[in-house]
């Protein structure tokens, strides 16, 4: 798939273009308001903060919408307690059950704790250690945390079981009418935000995994701003949306990459899918397969420049707008003027330090400053230190030496991590390998091998 791919748009706002008959099913800007209502006494509105560095960077004027500031650093508190708050005495008496990669267990586990309601939450053994305890420490004893399966579809697999047998409601991480009301109420502060400082966004970049938030917004939007560019980001390991449109319903991804752990959806949902195809009569949505390597760098300016700490999926809308080309003719957001406004969702804020390692070694790799070779050593005295005299250039560093085993008497090979200064030098220390007469492959960051490395 490429790295950015356009869905069909619809005309520039103010040209009137027909509607089609609205689905009944689907969730409307007046379901929003009522979930604002509810939620406004639990999750009060988040931030709407002008991004100086992203502004710098793009040339557009860039709010960012701090969906990581709410109680549980992300949105997705806004639909749990949304559904929570619709169920009968009888339905919260058996308890609720959910699945959830992290950020939507918390919201449960927040909206179960303030409604007195018990529940049982699955989570697949990705999740990292930091949301499991936010799970534990936001639900208190009102929760219980199992742990099922390798990926989010795994443990959605096991909380459906578990609701057939104990006759628990399964509170759906997206694809309920209430989980995308609920999310909806992001755009709806988005838009009463921007108008009490006297302007409307021309475009929002917003994060999917499920399509829950998406569909929710775009909820919104079609009502009250059609016509607004809407940018859908996805991780390029987890194009669960685009392969939707696509083939004109959803489908299952063969694999998904669980780095971007609140967005690594196998598939989106059928209601979310809905929503979202049929707002694009209205709506110009264009949708982008952020790398995960960007995502990283991005996650790291974040923290350092901007002192915001996101999650890989609280990353993932900003870093869409560093795609390469981002503006120009057939990019995403092709045609925005300079100094348009442009809304960007950071979604959540739940990062488990003990993963910033890894996120700076792929950041190193996606920006080119760092790479991966399979070097054969002849097995004989000095090699080396030939090898650091003859190939390594004055601002190179080995940050990885792993010995993997003896061919043969004359040779071994070694799996070799090289960080260079500046992206530029990779020519030079190519020149030098070649000149070494040692036989070395360069490892592609497409390469299985790579899993050893990230590992």
């Amino acid at each position: 798939m490429p790295e950015v791919e356009e869905s069909g748009g619809a005309p520039s706002r103010g040209e009137g273009p027909a509607v089609a008959p609205r689905d009944p099913g689907l969730p409307t800007a007046a379901d929003v308001d009522r979930a604002a209502a509810l939620l406004g006494p639990v999750v009060p509105p988040t931030p709407l903060q002008r991004a100086d560095r992203l502004s710098e960077l793009t040339g557009l004027e860039v709010w960012l919408k701090r969906e990581d500031l709410t109680p549980v650093r992300s949105y997705k508190a806004r639909g749990a307690y949304t559904v929570l708050a619709g169920l009968s005495e009888e339905e919260r008496a058996r308890g609720v059950t959910c699945a959830s990669a992290g950020n939507h267990a918390q919201g449960v586990a927040f909206a179960c704790a303030r409604a007195g309601v018990s529940a049982t939450i699955f989570l697949p053994r990705t999740t990292p250690r930091q949301k499991r305890d936010r799970v534990a420490a936001l639900g208190g004893d009102q929760v219980e945390v199992v742990i099922a399966g390798d990926q989010y579809d795994d443990a959605a697999v096991a909380a459906a079981d578990f609701a057939a047998a104990s006759g628990a409601t399964v509170i759906p991480a997206f694809d309920h009418p209430g989980i995308i009301a609920g999310q909806g109420t992001v755009a709806a502060e988005i838009l009463a935000q921007s108008a009490a400082l006297g302007w409307s966004p021309d475009a929002l970049v917003l994060p999917v995994g499920g399509a829950g938030l998406i569909a929710g917004c775009l909820t919104v939007l079609g009502e009250r701003l059609p016509g607004v560019r809407v940018l859908a980001a996805e991780p390029a390991g987890a194009t669960s949306l685009a392969a939707a449109l696509a083939a004109g319903a959803p489908v299952e991804l063969d694999h998904v990459d669980p780095f971007v752990d609140g967005a690594a959806v196998r598939r989106v949902g059928d209601l979310t899918y809905r929503a979202v195809a049929a707002a694009t009569s209205t709506i110009d949505v264009t949708l982008a397969a952020v790398p995960e390597g960007l995502i990283c760098v991005e996650m790291l300016d974040l923290y350092q420049v901007d002192g915001i700490i996101a999650e890989p999926a609280g990353a993932l809308a900003p870093a869409a707008l560093r795609l390469p080309g981002v503006l120009e003719q057939g990019g995403p957001l092709a045609g925005l003027a300079p100094g348009s406004r442009v809304v960007v969702v950071v979604s959540g804020g739940n990062n488990d330090v003990s993963r910033y390692a890894d996120i700076v070694e792929r950041a190193l790799v996606h920006e080119g400053l760092k790479h991966y070779f399979l070097v054969e050593f002849p097995q004989e005295p000095g090699a080396l230190r030939r090898f650091l005299d003859d190939v390594l250039g004055p601002d190179d560093d080995i940050t990885l030496f792993e010995y993997t085993k003896r061919n043969n008497r004359e040779t071994g090979p070694a799996l070799v991590g090289i960080e260079m200064h500046s992206r530029d030098d990779l020519p030079g220390l190519l020149a030098r390998l070649d000149e070494s007469r040692l036989r070395v492959e360069k490892i592609s960051p497409d390469s299985p091998l790579f899993g050893f490395v990230f590992s």
